[in-house]
C-alpha cells in the first residue's frame, strides 16, 4: 500500500487526548483503552441524566458526573445508553460531584467497551470544545486538500491523452484497495488494483475476483448520467475494503473522480472500451502469467465468457501504427463486438490499445474444423474493422494470427506467442490470417531483433544478399525479385518465369547473374536454405 493510503483521517479519543486543552486536566483511561482510536465527530458538554437522548453518535461527552445517578443500577444503565448511542467516549472531571469514579461506572463501561477518561485537574470546557473542533475542522480541510490532490492528477492524465483506465488506476493507488467500475446492471466494466508493495512484497489480490466477493460490501458511488430516471446512473464505481477499510478521503477523491469520469464517459462512449480495455488486460494478464489457469476459468465467467469444457482458440489481431487513434477505441470494440456475434461462438475479446493489438480467446466446439473457424473470426475482425471506419487505402491491413487451440492451462501461453508472432508477421505478404505455428522463424528473427541482435541479423543480411542489394540500389532492372520468386516456387524455373511473366532464357540469364552477383550456386540445398533466411532476416533490420 502507498503511503496515500495510509491517511489518519479524523481526529481520534488518542489524538483528542493529547491537545494541551485536554492533556491539562491529567487525563486518566480507565476503561476502553484498546478504543482510543475511535473518530471524534464531535464534542458535547452536559449534565442531565437523559444526555444520551440528546447525541447522535461519535460525541466525546464532557460531564462533572452530576448526572451520572447516585446508585449503581442509575451508573450503569448511564453507560449502557452511551454506549448504544456509539458515543466515542465519556470523559468525567473530578471534583464537583466525585472524588474518583464509581467501580459500578467504571465496570458498565468495560463490559461495554466505552472508552471512560476521568480528569484529576478542572479544565475549562470551552477551551476543550474550541481546541477539538479546531482539530476536526483541519482534519476535513486537509481531507479536501488530498482530494483535491489527486482530482487534479487525475485532470493532468486525461489532458495528457489519458482516460478512464488511468484514472481508475491512480484512484486505486490512492485508495490503497482495488475498484470496480460497473455498468447500471451491476455488470464489470473494468477493475483496477493497487500497486504492489514497494518492499516487494506479494502483489494484491486480482482486482475482478475481489470485486465479486465483495461487491456487497464495497462503498459505491454513482458516476452521473446527466439524464433522469434510468439515465440517471451511467455507471457506478465500487470501492472495495481489501487491504484497509474505506477511508472518508477516499470516499471523498472517488466521489470527485466519478464527476470527472461521467464528462469523460459521457463524451466518448467510455463504457464499451473500458469493458474492452478490462477483458484486455485479463487477457494480457493470463499471457504474462500474473493469472493461473486455476483462476483463469472463474474470471473469465465473469466477463461473460463460457467455453464449458472445449478448448480455446487463442487469437490476437496486431493494427498497423497510428490505427486506430485513441479517441477511437470504443467504436473499434463496438464494431467488433457486433461483428464477432456472427460466427455464434463464445467469444472473449478485449483491447490493449498502448500496444495496438486485440487479443481474444473463441470457444473451439467438438468437430469443429480450426481453420474454417480461424478464416470466420479473422473476416469477422477484418469486418469490424472496416465498419468503425479505420480501413485506410495507404495503410497496411491488420494482422491476424490464429494460436494452437487447448485448454486453460495452453491459453495463456498461445496468447502471448500469437501476440509475439503478429508483431513478427508485419509486413509478410498479406493473407487473411496466419497460423502462429507457420510462424517461428520469423519470430526468431523478430525476437533476435527486440534483444538487441540487430547487428547480428544486418551483418548476416549483407553476407548472404548484400552485392545483390548494391546492384539493385543503381540497376533499371533489379534482381532481388526474380530470387525471391526463384525461392517461393521451391527451385522451380518454369513456375517462376510464369509467375513473373518472362520467358525461360530471360529467366536463366538473371538467375545466372544472381549466382554470379552472389558468389554461390543457386542449386545448392544449403544456399537456397541461407538465402531464404537472409530475405526474411531483412524485414527484421533497418536497412532496405
Amino acid at each position: 500500500m502507498g503511503p496515500e493510503a495510509k491517511i489518519e483521517a479524523e481526529i481520534t479519543v488518542r489524538r483528542a487526548l493529547e491537545l494541551p486543552a485536554l492533556r491539562r486536566g491529567l487525563p486518566e483511561v480507565l476503561a476502553g483503552g484498546d478504543r482510543l482510536d475511535r473518530t471524534v465527530r464531535w464534542v458535547h458538554a452536559g449534565e442531565v441524566p437523559h444526555i444520551a437522548s440528546l447525541l447522535k453518535g461519535g460525541e466525546l461527552l464532557l460531564t462533572t458526573g452530576l448526572g451520572l445517578g447516585t446508585r449503581p443500577s442509575e451508573q450503569r444503565a448511564f453507560i449502557r445508553k452511551l454506549a448504544d448511542r456509539e458515543i466515542a467516549a465519556l470523559v468525567v472531571e473530578l471534583g464537583s460531584r466525585f472524588e474518583s469514579l464509581p467501580s459500578a461506572l467504571v465496570e458498565a463501561a468495560r463490559d461495554c467497551g466505552l472508552p471512560l477518561i476521568q480528569l484529576h485537574r478542572e479544565v475549562p470546557y470551552v477551551t476543550v470544545t474550541e481546541a477539538i473542533h479546531t482539530e476536526i475542522i483541519n482534519s476535513h480541510y486537509a481531507l479536501l486538500r488530498r482530494a483535491d490532490e489527486i482530482l487534479r492528477r487525475c485532470t493532468d492524465v486525461l489532458l495528457r491523452g489519458g482516460g478512464a483506465p488511468e484514472v481508475l488506476r491512480l484512484l486505486a493507488v490512492f485508495t490503497g484497495n482495488p475498484l470496480c467500475l460497473e455498468a447500471p446492471d451491476g455488470s464489470p466494466l473494468y477493475a483496477a488494483g493497487p500497486e504492489s508493495d514497494d518492499d516487494g512484497g506479494p502483489a494484491d489480490a486480482d482486482p475482478l475476483l475481489a470485486w465479486e466477493g465483495l461487491r456487497d460490501t464495497g462503498v459505491r458511488i454513482d458516476v452521473p448520467g446527466g439524464g433522469h430516471g434510468p439515465d440517471a446512473v451511467r455507471a457506478r464505481l465500487v470501492l472495495l475494503p481489501v487491504n484497509s477499510p474505506v477511508a472518508p478521503v477516499h470516499r471523498i477523491a472517488a466521489e470527485r473522480a466519478a464527476d470527472l469520469l461521467a464528462v469523460v464517459m459521457l463524451q466518448s462512449r467510455q463504457e464499451e472500451v473500458l469493458a474492452a480495455r478490462g477483458r484486455g488486460d485479463f487477457l494480457a494478464d493470463l499471457a504474462e502469467g500474473r493469472i493461473s489457469a486455476a483462476e483463469a476459468p472463474a474470471q473469465a465467467r465473469l466477463l461473460g465468457f463460457r467455453p464449458g469444457a472445449e478448448p480455446v482458440l487463442p487469437v490476437v489481431m496486431r493494427l498497423p501504427a497510428g490505427l486506430p487513434t485513441p479517441g477511437s477505441w470504443a467504436l473499434l470494440a463496438q464494431a467488433l463486438r457486433e461483428e464477432l456475434a456472427a460466427p455464434g461462438v463464445p467469444v472473449l475479446l478485449g483491447v490493449r490499445p498502448v500496444e495496438g493489438r486485440v487479443p481474444l480467446l473463441v470457444a473451439l466446439r467438438a468437430g469443429q474444423d480450426r481453420a474454417a473457424l480461424a478464416g470466420r473470426i479473422a473476416e469477422a475482425l477484418r469486418a469490424g474493422v472496416v465498419r468503425a471506419g479505420l480501413d485506410r487505402p495507404t495503410a497496411h491491413r491488420p494482422v491476424v494470427v490464429v494460436g494452437a487451440p487447448g485448454d486453460w492451462a495452453a491459453a495463456g501461453p498461445g496468447l502471448r506467442h500469437a501476440a509475439e508472432a503478429a508483431a513478427a508477421a508485419q509486413g509478410l505478404p498479406e493473407q487473411p490470417w496466419y497460423d502462429a505455428r507457420r510462424l517461428d522463424i520469423e519470430l526468431l528473427l523478430w525476437r533476435m531483433r527486440e534483444h538487441g541482435e540487430q547487428e547480428v541479423l544486418t551483418d548476416f543480411v549483407e553476407r548472404a544478399i548484400g552485392p545483390l542489394l548494391a546492384h539493385d540500389r543503381g540497376a533499371r532492372q533489379p534482381l532481388l525479385p526474380t530470387l525471391e520468386a526463384y525461392l517461393a516456387s521451391a527451385g522451380r524455373k518454369a513456375e517462376t518465369a510464369r509467375d513473373l511473366n518472362v520467358n525461360r532464357q530471360t529467366l536463366y540469364d538473371r538467375l545466372a547473374r544472381i549466382a554470379q552477383l552472389l558468389g554461390t550456386d543457386l542449386d545448392d540445398p544449403q544456399t537456397v536454405l541461407g538465402l531464404r533466411l537472409a530475405l526474411r532476416a531483412r524485414r527484421h533490420t533497418d536497412k532496405p
